[in-house]
């Protein structure tokens, strides 16, 4: 098995890299990077562009890969906001021009997109529990974007493209940035801790459910989701959702670090990081992706929040992947 990671420079991709070594014997991991440099984690690396067709072209001809992981992209909802443009070029236009191409290149190659929970959307509002039948229904642009690639990927499996949909909801462990809930609760504390900053936790919305997975749990999905494709188990266009199954109210997450914590900190509302499109409550189903990879969440949520911290307490290990 030879793998392109598409965003090898990002959060997810090294914790992928650690899965397939652990589960395929001999497996030969690429990096695709905008540098063309990757970490320790890869045997190889190659030069990715989304923003440029003949940067895909390249990287896909050199590497003739027998599976793409594809992760890269604007990945932070903010950001996405921010640049609906840019989010639109490289999370749709640019995974469908990846799918295309792969397609064209090496047909055999078995195509694995990197989706979002998010691309449900306001269809959160209406089922407790969200399984992979459930309609788009997309709240911002983020979710937006990856919806219609997704459902691009889904058009090119009826013409022949190798793909597996992958749709995890949210995801934190040590390495994530500050621009998600998780780690910025951490950082704050830590550097409470450290006297660097006065013991108030900024938050944005405490009352919203999420469904968090740890990183590594949604890294052995990955490496499941290749090896059940490689041994043709998987039907073309096939959709999982990667998520606990669980919800966690924020507040109760952001209770959890605190007690972490010998520091009296207190909370304080923080407007910028409020969200207009925030869905108060949005849960997955997941029996789809136990029954058909064997897969499950089996990190407890302390455990994860407590390596979050951690991680911030000691700078060494914080990271600035998105």
């Amino acid at each position: 098995m030879k793998v392109v990671i598409t965003g090898a420079a990002g959060f997810v991709a090294p914790y992928v890299a650690r899965a397939l070594r652990a589960s395929v014997p001999g497996v030969v991991i690429v990096g695709a990077t905008r540098s063309g440099e990757a970490a320790a984690e890869f045997d190889d690396a190659i030069a990715f562009d989304l923003n440029d067709p003949r940067s895909i072209e390249a990287a896909i001809e050199h590497a003739r890969p027998t599976h793409v992981l594809h992760l890269a992209g604007v990945a932070a909802p903010q950001q996405a906001s921010a640049d609906p443009q840019t989010a639109w070029r490289v999370n749709t236009l640019g995974t469908l021009a990846l799918g295309r191409t792969l397609f064209e290149t090496v047909p055999d190659a078995i195509f694995l997109n990197a989706g979002s929970g998010a691309a449900y959307g306001d269809s959160a509002k209406r089922f407790r529990s969200l399984d992979e039948e459930v309609a788009f229904a997309p709240a911002d642009e983020y979710g937006a974007t990856k919806a219609a690639a997704d459902l691009g990927l889904g058009v090119f499996a009826r013409r022949g493209l190798k793909v597996v949909r992958l749709r995890p909801f949210n995801q934190t462990g040590p390495g994530q940035t500050v621009e998600y809930a998780i780690p910025a609760f951490a950082a704050q504390i830590a550097a409470i801790e450290r006297g660097e900053q006065e013991p108030v936790v900024k938050v944005g919305n405490l009352d919203a459910e999420r469904d968090f997975c740890d990183v590594a749990d949604i890294a052995k999905a990955y490496a499941l989701a290749m090896i059940a494709s490689s041994e043709d188990r998987i039907p073309p266009g096939r959709a999982y959702n990667l998520c606990s199954g669980r919800g966690v109210v924020m507040r109760a997450a952001l209770d959890m670090l605190l007690s972490m914590s010998e520091v009296r900190i207190e909370t304080q509302l923080d407007p910028a990081r409020m969200r207009p499109s925030d869905i108060p409550r949005m849960v997955g189903d997941p029996a789809r992706a136990r029954a058909e990879l064997g897969w499950q969440a089996m990190t407890p949520l302390d455990e994860t929040l407590r390596a979050v911290l951690e991680a911030f307490r000691d700078k060494s290990l914080s990271s600035n992947r998105p």
